[in-house]
């Protein structure tokens, strides 16, 4: 079989074998770099819609946008910090008022499991006590190690080193929008004439795809959105505005999504005894999680030129074989293969 290969192609295996080497050593200390680029790609169609539409430079162009991007960035993360912030004290003030709610809870239900006891002989009750007792021990252990204060050591040590990394991110995310046309056309220059066409027209593909991608995203979330806003307003008026944003916030986390604030809210609802409550935002999340699983599939595959079961699978594979960033990977993947045979890159004829 390799005496068939030709030099370009033994040339092409190794190239490639080094590239995969180079990129097992390399890729985990080059993230902050590897976002920055991608970032600065979707950027790159506002800044040439400024640049061309506008007839502004492209250096202008370049400030403007990233600037623009920076106070988005700043008003999030603010927004962010402030509400956890602010619900970090609210709960530690309220603290003294939930552990009075969760001991009347458990007083009352060891009331009556006193006098479901009675049925049973006291050998056996003693047994379920012993038993109970022993994995509640256990977990306060297991709880202990996980949660020592070196691990909280570690993460405070540990931020010096994301400041550096998010500082490297801005900095490189600005010179990336700036040296993206000569990139492009160093890359161009390593090709030849057929080749660059088709790479163009891959690359025209996938900048459609993504912005289909994206927008679908938010469609997505819209949804949401409407649907937590009218369910809160149902069952708690009070916080329905302020929880539905985080709500919508927190829904964009692949998979978790809108289950991370409902779910332990609804156990808390439980736990004080408040059940209808409780049920009203259990059936909410699980209203949400329908929704997100049957509507995303659909509204994605119509913006992003995918089927709803193409999705689908590659957004499941992605999940499994990259984690959370896989459920957008996948779908990613797939658009560039397809992209890359539409533009003649990839050929594939085969036949059983």
């Amino acid at each position: 079989m390799f005496r068939y290969l030709n030099k370009r192609q033994w040339i092409l295996i190794l190239v490639t074998i080094l590239f995969i080497i180079a990129a097992y050593f390399i890729l985990p200390v080059s993230l902050p770099l590897i976002i920055a680029f991608i970032t600065a790609l979707f950027l790159n169609p506002a800044v040439r819609l400024l640049q061309y539409k506008f007839r502004i430079q492209r250096k202008l162009s370049v400030i403007i946008v990233y600037i623009s991007f920076l106070i988005l960035l700043s008003i999030a993360g603010t927004f962010l910090v402030t509400r956890a912030v602010t619900q970090i004290a609210s709960f530690v003030d309220n603290a003294p008022m939930y552990v009075s709610q969760i001991e009347t809870f458990f007083s009352e239900w060891e009331k009556d499991t006193s006098r479901f006891k009675e049925q049973f002989p006291p050998q056996v009750v003693k047994e379920i006590e012993t038993s109970i007792q022993t994995n509640f021990a256990q977990f306060k252990q297991s709880l202990s190690q996980k949660s020592n204060i070196m691990d909280i050591a570690g993460f405070i040590s540990s931020i010096p080193n994301y400041l550096v990394s998010f500082l490297v991110y801005l900095i490189a995310l600005f010179l990336f929008m700036l040296e993206m046309p000569r990139l492009k056309s160093k890359a161009y220059d390593h090709m030849t004439t057929k080749t660059a066409e088709k790479v163009r027209f891959m690359n025209s593909r996938l900048s459609y795809v993504v912005f289909g991608f994206l927008k679908a995203q938010f469609l997505v979330s819209i949804v949401i959105f409407v649907v937590t806003l009218i369910g809160l307003l149902i069952i708690s008026p009070n916080v329905a505005i302020i929880m539905s944003l985080i709500i919508w916030m927190v829904d964009f986390v692949p998979i978790i999504g809108s289950i991370a604030i409902l779910g332990p809210w609804a156990v808390y609802m439980f736990l004080i005894g408040d059940f209808y409550m409780g049920t009203q935002l259990a059936i909410l999340a699980v209203v949400l999680l329908a929704i997100r699983r049957t509507v995303e599939p659909k509204v994605m595959g119509r913006h992003i030129g995918l089927s709803p079961l193409a999705t689908l699978i590659a957004m499941y594979i992605g999940l499994k074989l990259f984690g959370i960033l896989g459920f957008f990977i996948g779908p990613l993947i797939v658009i560039a293969f397809n992209s890359a045979k539409e533009a003649g890159i990839i050929k594939l004829n085969l036949k059983i």
